[in-house]
């Protein structure tokens, strides 16, 4: 009896989404630019790294499943609404994950931000190489000027002062 409840212990640590096994990859940090990569988005337009660094931009790497991230996905979506229309560029990217399971999450949520479905981790891996959520607030040309992950989830001041000063219109 111990040993089977110590295995399915066992098997449900090691599924958990937000924090998988480390994995060869980058662990950019600020100061970094963001690495050329290339995605398709959900409504089928193509995202650069490039396109990125032409202008402020915010990515998230996330899984729908990661309790972390379904409290991160929302203060996103209010990010996306405030800046998108200011020229801040937005990339939310999943890791590991169909389009047809983040698009049931989307319309259940009520979000409207572009998103990318990979199905691996292999864009994930030029940033980071474990935990989920991960976003990346980064200046026009491409400097990553803030990281946040779980530890603590974002709050939608934090993220909005950080990107009022990469737009040069800082919120104190």
């Amino acid at each position: 009896m111990k040993r089977s409840l110590v295995y399915i212990i066992s098997v449900v640590l090691a599924t958990v989404s937000c924090i998988n096994e480390k994995t060869e990859g980058a662990d950019l940090a600020a100061g970094d630019l963001i690495p050329d990569f290339k995605v398709t988005m959900n409504d089928g337009t193509e995202l650069t790294g490039a396109m990125l660094r032409e202008a402020p931009s915010c990515i998230m790497f996330f899984h729908t499943s990661c309790p972390d991230c379904r409290q991160a996905l929302p203060v996103m979506q209010k990010i996306y609404d405030e800046y998108a229309s200011k020229g801040v560029r937005f990339a939310l990217i999943s890791r590991e994950e169909e389009g047809d399971t983040i698009a049931a999450f989307w319309k259940e949520h009520g979000l409207t931000m572009p998103y990318s479905a990979q199905k691996t981790r292999k864009i994930y891996n030029l940033f980071a190489q474990t935990r989920v959520p991960r976003i990346y607030v980064c200046e026009k040309g491409g400097t990553i000027r803030f990281i946040h992950t779980d530890a603590p989830v974002p709050e939608f001041e934090d993220l909005d002062k950080e990107i009022s000063c990469i737009c040069g219109t800082c919120k104190e």
